[in-house]
């Protein structure tokens, strides 16, 4: 009952901002719907029901936060295009009062930028960064869990800032029996109690997700698909200047929006190839990100992501690759280990 009077209630305070969000260049502090670290960028870039003992899964879905996962220390780094870097790091633990609970910090740097006055002389140089402060909780009931995020975002741009106070709320259903997974994530709900210096406030960037992940019994592999953007069923943008193909007799045809087409970009694809506790390899398709980033003559790899995970006694690391272009991709790489593990066995020592 919790977790529907809990779901509900995100559900209500998302309303205000699904009549007027768009999918993206309208919304605040677009940087929250990277994905952090590399088991999610491999598997399509969302997905909000894969289980297992990878803190990082709370940044998705604040419900997968499990037993698991606890002593769990993560640390995440992502080269993007030109010098744009990112870093993450994320610790879960445990609390015999205060129950289940997962902290992380998210810091991404565009770069050193020239600054120059209105005559165009050079003044100097100018740094842009985007940071984030996450604190999780969540709680079981049965094979239900409830979980919780609040969230502190700061942009700063040459010593200006805007910050916004945001939170995810998710449940997540693990079946008793088999190895079914369901979660539901409402994502970025919140307010921007600070604007750039002479811009308007933004709306922030709000999603829901729904997905699901499965493991046939006697098979090595684990399917998952997520649904996103489910507060507005059109997601489609057509370049208004982009220039059409031409018909028989050389007049432009303009481009139409297809319904395949705009159910499917609402689909994550993602696959965990599992050979052992000790290797995986994962593969995944993002409809959405392959027809927004593809150029008009050639979509090359933009919307697959591959990756792979590796586990030498307590260290785990974790590669991912997302294709955003056909130019190139970008390279996740996250450590992972179990400090409490770690530990005992270093007083064994």
């Amino acid at each position: 009952m919790k977790l529907v009077v809990l779901l509900l209630l995100a559900l209500f305070l998302g309303f205000p901002l699904m009549g007027w969000a768009q999918v993206g260049g309208q919304r605040g502090f677009p940087f929250l719907q990277l994905p952090g670290n590399a088991k999610v960028a491999a598997l399509g870039g969302i997905n909000v029901s894969a289980p297992g003992h990878d803190v990082n899964m709370v940044a998705s879905n604040p419900a997968l936060l499990s037993e698991a996962m606890d002593q769990q220390l993560s640390l995440t780094y992502v080269g993007y295009l030109a010098d744009i870097r990112q870093s993450n790091v994320a610790y879960a633990f445990s609390t015999p009062r205060y129950g289940r609970w997962s902290a992380s910090l998210n810091y991404l740097n565009y770069g050193d930028f020239v600054q120059r006055d209105l005559t165009g002389m050079e003044e100097g140089s100018f740094s842009v960064n985007d940071y984030t402060f996450s604190l999780s909780h969540a709680r079981q009931v049965e094979a239900f869990t409830l979980g919780a995020t609040a969230k502190l975002a700061i942009s700063s741009m040459a010593g200006d800032k805007a910050v916004g106070i945001l939170a995810d709320v998710g449940g997540a259903f693990r079946h008793p029996e088999h190895d079914l997974n369901i979660g539901m994530a409402f994502k970025n709900i919140g307010y921007q109690v600070r604007t750039f210096t002479g811009a308007d406030r933004q709306a922030m960037p709000f999603d829901l997700q729904l997905g699901t992940s499965y493991k046939p019994e006697h098979m090595p592999v684990r399917l998952s698909l997520t649904a996103h953007h489910l507060y507005r069923f059109d997601v489609v943008y057509l370049d208004p200047n982009a220039s059409g193909q031409l018909d028989a007799n050389g007049n432009e045809v303009e481009e139409e929006k297809k319904l395949s087409d705009m159910i499917a970009r609402h689909f994550v694809v993602g696959t965990e190839f599992i050979f052992s506790n000790n290797f995986q390899v994962r593969a995944g398709y993002n409809h959405l990100r392959r027809k927004e980033l593809r150029l008009d003559s050639n979509a090359g790899g933009a919307g697959f992501s591959v990756g792979a995970m590796l586990r030498v006694r307590a260290f785990e690391l974790n590669y991912g690759s997302a294709l955003f272009h056909p130019s190139g991709g970008t390279h996740y790489v996250t450590l992972s280990t179990d400090t409490g593990t770690f530990l005992k066995r270093k007083r064994k020592e």
